[in-house]
């Protein structure tokens, strides 16, 4: 899709979030609610049309390229995220359950339970792809150092002469040997003591009738369990919920291949216009220091003279100049603000007063 529906997803999403706060925010809303039940649907109303906007804010940054848009997104999707958070608190201590079911709510508003799945932000590994290699390399490191500390810590090979080796060799071949056949023999003796049972009790025979019958209730039930489980695929390939055994295979020109290139392609292009942004900004606020940076370096230093030189004129003597603790040059400034503003204020409060002794000498004039 073009960056023109994203854009228009963004304002849909945030007229709901506007549509959201304002009914939060009603009277109405804002009332207490005795009843249990009727609160838990209020707040699951409210939970799902979060999970809505959260799912098409998430599409938006994920799709859009623009550094200065996506900064913007991210805060209002973490500010989405908290909020779901906050409903999802306030429905477990309603229900005192960690699982909630919505099927009345969903059924009101139209919806599947696909609707309101929560995905995991892509921007959570892709924003943080670095530090994440960073940890599995770490990881990595110190689990080879690990192991090689193991190695090292091996006691050293016993040596032995040829004729010990095949010694031992032969003392274990015949263990094994005398242990297969112990277990042979146990085995000829249970058959033997079987064997003699069943000539005391005499052997069972069973009715041929009664035995293909027993063989044909067995097929019958694999058969149709295999029937069964091949109309229940069918009836899942018809519903769209299972591809079909005969589906195309996606080739690299088919429109499933292109979309996820395209996205690949989105993601190379975010990343190179952060890069860019993060240089602009670095270069604009170079040119600024370098283009305006002597002029305000100069009026400051102007206001810090005309500070020392009105303090000095109202009390007799130059001022100390403020330490890091009260804010340096910061609180000269600060200092000056407020007395610009009071001064500002006194002079009106003097316009004020002649223009009143003035109104007042012309009414008397007129008499």
């Amino acid at each position: 899709m073009s960056h023109s529906t994203y854009n228009i997803q963004w304002n849909e999403a945030q007229n709901h979030i506007k549509e959201l706060l304002e009914y939060e925010a009603s009277p109405d809303t804002q009332k207490p609610e005795t009843d249990r039940v009727s609160a838990f649907q209020t707040a699951a109303v409210i939970y799902i049309k979060y999970i809505q906007v959260f799912r098409k804010l998430e599409e938006c940054y994920f799709q859009i390229v623009h550094p200065q848009k996506r900064i913007v997104l991210k805060h209002v999707l973490d500010g989405t995220m908290g909020r779901l958070l906050e409903l999802k608190n306030e429905m477990v201590n309603l229900e005192f359950s960690e699982y909630h079911f919505f099927d009345d709510v969903l059924s009101d508003m139209k919806l599947t339970p696909a609707d309101i799945e929560i995905p995991v932000p892509r921007y959570f590994t892709q924003d943080n792809e670095k530090d994440i290699k960073d940890r599995m390399k770490l990881m990595a490191e110190t689990l080879a150092k690990y192991r090689l500390d193991d190695t090292s810590d091996k006691k050293e090979e016993i040596k032995m002469s040829l004729e010990e080796a095949i010694k031992i060799i032969q003392v274990h071949e015949r263990a094994r040997q005398g242990c297969l056949r112990a277990k042979f023999m146990r085995e000829i003796r249970a058959q033997e003591e079987r064997e003699k049972m069943l000539s005391l009790q005499g052997a069972s025979t069973m009715d041929p009738d009664l035995a293909s019958t027993i063989i044909q209730k067995v097929w019958k039930g694999y058969s149709q369990r295999n029937k069964t489980l091949k109309l229940r695929q069918e009836e899942l390939v018809f519903i769209g919920m299972q591809p079909s055994s005969d589906a195309p295979v996606y080739h690299k020109d088919s429109p499933v291949a292109k979309v996820g290139k395209r996205e690949e392609e989105r993601v190379l292009i975010q990343a190179q216009h952060e890069r860019e942004y993060q240089d602009a900004l670095v270069n604009i606020k170079e040119k600024i220091r370098e283009a305006e940076g002597p002029d305000i370096k100069e009026n400051m230093q102007d206001q810090i003279r005309q500070w020392f030189i009105e303090t000095r004129d109202a009390t007799g003597k130059f001022p100390d100049y403020p330490s890091d603790d009260e804010g340096g040059s910061a609180a000269i400034f600060k200092t000056k603000e407020e007395g610009d503003g009071n001064g500002a204020e006194a002079e009106g409060g003097k316009k004020k007063g002649k223009k009143g002794k003035k109104k007042k000498g012309e009414k008397k004039e007129k008499k």
